[in-house]
């Protein structure tokens, strides 16, 4: 039967006198069957149904073509939308039915069939399912009181109450036809008039398929009345709340008459009719420790669902809202473990070095166990890549035994990912923080805020930089606002740690914010060690050599020429990456030939497993050429060592030429340089009008790098002097510095990160601004070993020191012709 089943009235046929052919009960036992939608027959109806499933269809066909008055059984499904329903889809009640006529319709595929409902039977089985149904059927005779002149008058008064409670349900109903009642009134069978009723009457399937298992036709009676008295109350309690909500309606007043509908009929019923996420969500806010001011706004956005359709969108964004409050935990904190010992033992064996950062988090511990109570600091690590920033965070929530929570910052470029967006905009949802909150699953967890110096400002969405300030102040934090959830939540207790590679993009209001700890480079010997405690072991199990007998293992020697020749880094992350290269090698070898190439790799078996050596260029290139000078430069994956070079060649003018790749920093630095010699001529002992004969020019190798920066200021003016002195520079010297124009040496930054740079290269004397000499100091005395360290407050010392007396082999002659020396003098002295 098609899914949209004709809901016309039920035509009866009346019968004068006996109605035993009607309720015909006798039949084969095997009969075919039709399975029906939303529709139950009672005996005597006569009901049209439009065919849709191809076996309906066959049954239909076959009933047409036989034409002689062949039994079939027709049963109401239990599930409408079931296509191809089984003997538990059906129900097992229904009625014995004959094919009066068929009707074709224009669509080739439906036909209406008008059947004559007889007596009731049961189904017990099915045999067939092609071409059509076929089944095992029992019929069930209707049963009549056994004393029936003795219940005769109140049996006539049901049948004469039945009429008129019919009457004045279609009087109340909105549903049901006026002139329903009409055909009642006219037959003459009271079973029919029964059976009119139980038909055409709108109860639900279910109910109509109780009252067709009712056996005795008076039973049957009374339970209809039953159905019609509560539709008859229903409709007058639905016309009552019609008059109390009764106005003039438009769009908004309609929805408004409808939740007023809703509200009355939870008072006429004396319960909330609360819905399931209702009744979840208060199971829920029950364990929350929220503040009164929260619970009262929690109870209030609750309330709000009883006025909403469940089908509307605005329900679902309550929902939504209302889940997001309680699934945030509101004053609940792991607690802290305060044993110090045992968080340095966990940040030690997590990793190596880092004395600065594991002894502000021990100093907090320590702190916090002497309160018991402490604002969580905002800590800003800051530093190469690849040195251990972030994984630092997972080693820090395992010692104070806290959860772990990470929120990558890189690229942010929406407000609203970090204070969330307002309830009014469509897909409104909580911003990132306390989306991760929740993730956490408590109030105190460690937040790594990994690369904050990498969200974008200013965009056409707001300032995500801004929007931090809110969450990195510990004097404001304790209440942060985020717009969807328009409520304050405490992250005081917090431990947020921000990571960053450069602090010159972070905004200085935010950076004001955080406590600022440098995580340097590592020197070789702390890579290697690094390496042997951690990268080999993870990347053997990662490459699967870890269950290999004996163990693969790399030589000290091996890792230091991997760390020296094959990476060029701060950090470890290329040396993680060569080590797993070289294992990957030796895994696909063993996976070819059945065995391994090496157990213990060694320097000379590098070259296979990992190819030629890469990086050379940070070795010394020595003395024996003028105007060839060390310098040391900070570069985003640390330290480096530059030379610059200058080279003379004649010229009028002393033109000045600056090449390889260099900022407008650095050459202002080269012109500070090139004045500063013009004017100390005599201390260097040169002719002045050197520089109106010869041309300069400075350059810095690798020119498809850029570079720029200060720091080169003293190199370039040494490299300056060495070349028009043609004086050899000291060997193994290396230099940083600004200068000014009066030739004094200002301090730089980065002096770590070069003293690695200028050990990597062979210095073993480093040049550098007496201010800078506290830095040094601070540094431990194994990165500083085997360099010597030579502090200056101006020029003149750096070429004290740096300049010999020794002239390069085959020097350029700088000497003036005396005819020159002789003209300038008679000019000067007319």
């Amino acid at each position: 039967m098609n899914k949209n089943q004709n809901t016309t009235i039920q035509m009866f046929a009346d019968f004068e006198g006996d109605t035993t052919n009607i309720f015909y009960t006798q039949a084969p036992d095997e009969v075919p069957l039709l399975a029906t939608r939303n529709m139950v027959l009672f005996p005597g109806v006569m009901v049209p149904i439009l065919l849709g499933r191809k076996t309906s269809l066959n049954l239909a066909r076959m009933l047409d073509k036989a034409n002689d008055g062949t039994i079939c059984a027709i049963f109401c499904q239990r599930e409408a939308d079931v296509d191809s329903p089984k003997l538990s889809d059906l129900y097992n009640i229904g009625v014995y039915a004959r094919l009066v006529k068929m009707i074709e319709l224009p669509a080739a595929d439906n036909i209406t069939a008008i059947f004559q409902a007889l007596g009731r039977c049961e189904l017990e089985k099915i045999t067939s399912y092609k071409p059509y149904y076929t089944g095992i059927v029992k019929g069930i005779p209707e049963h009549y009181p056994d004393n029936k002149e003795k219940h005769k008058d109140e049996y006539k008064t049901l049948i004469a109450d039945l009429q008129s409670t019919t009457e004045r349900l279609v009087h109340v109903s909105d549903e049901i036809p006026d002139d329903l009642s009409v055909p009642m009134n006219n037959l003459r069978d009271d079973t029919m008039r029964i059976n009119y009723a139980c038909t055409n009457l709108p109860f639900s399937v279910r109910d109509k398929i109780k009252l067709l298992q009712v056996n005795d036709v008076f039973q049957r009676l009374v339970e209809v009345l039953k159905l019609e008295n509560r539709d008859i109350q229903l409709n007058e309690l639905k016309n009552q709340i019609r008059q109390k909500t009764h106005m003039d309606l438009d769009e908004q007043q309609k929805e408004y008459f409808l939740q007023q509908q809703m509200k009355n009929i939870r008072e006429e019923l004396g319960s909330d009719g609360g819905s399931t996420e209702k009744h979840e969500l208060e199971e829920k806010a029950k364990n929350k420790k929220w503040s009164a001011e929260v619970a009262k706004l929690f109870k209030k956005e609750l309330d709000k669902l009883d006025m909403l359709n469940p089908q509307s969108p605005e329900y679902s964004v309550q929902v939504n809202y209302l889940e997001q409050l309680v699934g945030l935990p509101w004053g609940e904190y792991t607690e802290d473990n305060l044993d110090l010992k045992r968080a340095r033992r966990i940040l030690d064996h997590d990793h190596y070095g880092m004395e600065k950062v594991k002894e502000r988090i021990l100093e907090y511990l320590a702190v916090l166990q002497l309160r018991g109570d402490l604002k969580s600091p905002i800590i800003c690590l800051y530093g190469p890549p690849g040195v251990g920033k972030t994984s630092l965070g997972k080693s820090i929530a395992a010692a104070m035994k806290r959860k772990y929570v990470r929120m990558s910052l890189g690229g942010l470029h929406d407000e609203s990912e970090i204070r969330g967006h307002r309830r009014t905009y469509v897909g409104a949802m909580p911003g990132r923080i306390i989306k991760s909150i929740q993730k956490a699953g408590s109030s105190n967890p460690v937040f790594i805020l990994d690369e904050i110096d990498k969200v974008t400002q200013n965009t056409i969405n707001g300032d995500p930089a801004s929007a931090l300030l809110e969450v990195l102040d510990p004097e404001q934090n304790n209440a942060f606002h985020d717009n969807f959830l328009d409520v304050d939540y405490d992250l005081s207790k917090v431990l947020f740690i921000a990571t960053a590679n450069d602090l010159n993009t972070i905004p200085r209001p935010l950076l004001d914010r955080m406590e600022i700890i440098e995580v340097s480079g590592y020197i070789t010997e702390e890579k290697t060690e690094i390496a042997k405690r951690h990268l080999v072991p993870r990347e053997l199990k990662n490459t699967g050599l870890d269950t290999i007998d004996p163990p693969v293992k790399f030589t000290k020697q091996a890792l230091e020429k991997i760390i020296e020749s094959y990476t060029r880094e701060s950090g470890v992350r290329q040396l993680e990456k060569q080590i797993n290269k070289a294992l990957r090698k030796l895994a696909f070898k063993k996976a070819m030939d059945g065995k391994l190439e090496y157990t213990t790799i060694t320097p000379a078996a590098l070259q296979e497993l990992l190819g030629n050596p890469p990086f050379y260029r940070d070795i010394y290139q020595g003395n024996d050429y003028a105007g060839v000078v060390t310098g040391l430069a900070w570069t985003s994956v640390g330290g480096e060592i530059l030379f610059i070079e200058t080279s003379l060649s004649k010229g009028k003018g002393g033109k000045l030429t600056l090449t390889g790749n260099l900022g407008d920093v650095m050459k202002e630095s080269a012109i500070i340089a090139l004045q500063y010699v013009k004017a100390h001529c005599d201390t260097l002992n040169i002719d002045y009008r050197i520089f109106d004969n010869w041309n300069i020019h400075i350059h810095v190798p690798e020119g498809a790098t850029p570079k720029d920066g200060p720091s080169a200021g003293i190199t370039i003016a040494t490299s300056i002097a060495s070349a028009v002195t043609q004086r050899k520079v000291r060997k193994n010297t290396a230099m940083t510095g600004e200068i000014t124009l009066r030739g004094k040496v200002l301090p730089v930054g980065g002096i770590k990160e070069k003293i690695l740079a200028a050990k990597r290269a062979g210095i073993t004397d480093i040049v550098m601004c007496r201010d800078n000499k506290k830095d040094i100091e601070e540094i431990p005395e194994k990165y500083r070993k085997g360099v010597a360290f030579h502090y200056v407050e101006n020029v003149q010392d750096v070429w004290d020191f740096a300049l010999t007396d020794e002239i390069v082999a085959n020097p350029v002659d700088l000497s003036i012709p005396e005819e020159d020396g002789d003209s300038n003098n008679k000019k000067k002295d007319e």
